[in-house]
Parts: C-alpha cells; structure tokens; sequence
C-alpha cells in the first residue's frame, strides 16, 4: 500500500511505508509524545546522528554502497514496537506551491480538510508491533503536539496539496 503527495506540488511523489521500518528517522511512540526520559532520549539521539554519519562516510568509501545490518537485538525490538515517521521531509521534498491553501486527505472514509500547518507536523503511524498497518492502513496521521493522540486521522491514502 502506498500514499501520494500530489496536487499543488513541484514533485509529486508517492511513499511506500513498509520500507520506513528502515528509516533510522522512525520513532516510537513514546518517543514521539513524550513519554520516555527526554535526557536519554537525547543521548541516544546523538548515538544515531554519529552512526548514522559514521555509515555515510564509510559508504563513500565503498562501491556499491552497501547498508549496515541489523543486529539481532534491533530486530526484536523492530518486531515489538510500534512505529512513526515525521512527514516534515517528504512534504519539503515535494515543495508545495507558496499559494496552497490548505490540503485534503484521501482516506478510506472519505476526503477530509487539514490546514498546511498541520501538514507539516504531522507524524505518520506507519507499525504497530512491528507490523504494517492492514486495517485502516497505509498510515495514520498523529498532530506532533499530541492533540489528536486519541483520535488520528485513519486510512490516509493520498495527500494533496490545494
């Protein structure tokens, strides 16, 4: 299952969510509505800015490029959590036209209005268990400031910038 970024947009892209279960921008849920410690959380965040840098140059370095695995010990913890990813990169990526006015969301149950603001701290519900989401699926959209933690936005299939 997939979702699009179109309409009012420089670059219509579409997404794939299966693959953010890779995506060292995922956070969990606890990460993401402030429910873990915050100074742990920052230390471990700059462990994976460092890995993650450490991975860049060392991949320069080798041709083809080629990703580092997995251990055991993140892969059970993959298959236990549950999963979001900011949209703040995907929707820069696409450059929404300077005159949208606000966006629509295609959902299984129908369109719905969201303003740009909201757009762009909108976090993606992507795993839940480490699984995808099936039912209501691809994504389900969560307001960074938690405001909408208890009812998300279900079933997004299409994003589009008016």
């Amino acid at each position: 299952m997939i979702v699009q970024i179109a309409g009012n947009v420089n670059y219509p892209i579409t997404l794939d969510p299966t693959v953010w279960i890779f995506d060292d921008r995922k956070v969990t849920m606890e990460e993401a509505f402030g429910t873990v410690d915050k100074e742990n959380t920052e230390e471990d965040e700059l462990q994976k800015a460092s890995m993650r840098w450490d991975r860049e140059i060392y991949q320069q370095k080798i041709d083809p490029p080629v990703n580092r695995s997995i251990s055991r010990f993140e892969k059970e913890k993959i298959l236990k959590e549950t999963y979001l990813i900011d949209l703040k990169p995907f929707i820069k990526t696409s450059e929404p036209a300077n005159d949208s006015i606000g966006v629509t969301l295609e959902t299984t149950k129908g369109n719905k209005e969201v303003s740009i603001e909201d757009m762009r701290q909108a976090l993606a519900l992507f795993s839940v268990e480490g699984r995808p989401l099936k039912e209501d699926g691809p994504i389900h959209l969560y307001w960074a400031d938690g405001s909408n933690q208890n009812d998300p936005i279900t079933g997004v299939t299409k994003i589009i910038f008016n």
